[in-house]
């Protein structure tokens, strides 16, 4: 897991270790589901003084990528304005769109609504991004090729101790969990556990 002692050689500080630790885990564990593949990648060496990295991509069953994402956990024990406490998690998703979905005017807010949803588990406050929805048209050679809608989802939110009140701190794994869930749905794929029937175009359907 990418971001180890600091530059200085100082230890890892334990809150960090903590997060650090529940990536790997997600990683070594099984995948969520078996659309989605996870692996650890290179964080940022800027933004904070301790980083960790997540990629994540959205398969069908023709091995077609349809969605890909990042999530990024930063750690500064001394805090950043604008952050509630000494984490903060950006995540971005990019996702292929079904044509009905891509024609919903309301579709950004119906994905920043998936996103509040699946943070609701893991404790989040301080939340920010943006959606953009991106149409691709083919012309000249390639005019025959149907338009294609593109997702793009870049959030950032300050992870919170769960709202089970456990009592153990923050879930980062509930976090990626989120992440994950977010990027399997603007996908087009059904929620976890649930089979869906094929649509007409061989995708699948929600």
């Amino acid at each position: 897991m990418t971001g180890g002692d600091d530059a200085s050689g100082d230890l890892v500080p334990p809150p960090f270790q903590r997060a650090r630790d529940a990536l790997r885990a997600v990683l070594d564990g099984p995948s969520p589901r078996p659309e989605l593949d996870l692996e650890d990648m290179p964080a940022p060496q800027r933004l904070a003084p301790y980083a960790a990295a997540l990629s994540g991509s959205v398969y069908r069953d023709d091995d077609t990528e349809v969605a890909s994402g990042r999530l990024i956990v930063l750690y500064d024990p001394a805090g950043r304005d604008g952050w509630e406490g000494g984490f903060r998690v950006v995540a971005y998703i990019r996702a292929d769109l079904e044509p009905e979905f891509a024609a919903d005017e309301l579709i950004g807010s119906v994905a920043w609504s998936w996103l509040l949803e699946a943070l609701e588990p893991a404790g989040y406050t301080a939340v920010s991004g943006t959606i953009t929805r991106a149409v691709s048209e083919s012309f000249g050679d390639k005019s025959d090729e149907p338009s294609a809608t593109e997702l793009e989802l870049r959030a950032s939110w300050s992870p919170s101790e769960s709202p089970s009140g456990s009592g153990s701190g923050i879930d980062m794994a509930g976090h990626v969990a989120a992440w994950c869930e977010v990027m399997s749905t603007t996908a087009g794929l059904p929620p976890a556990g649930v089979t869906a029937l094929p649509d007409g175009s061989g995708g699948t359907g929600r």
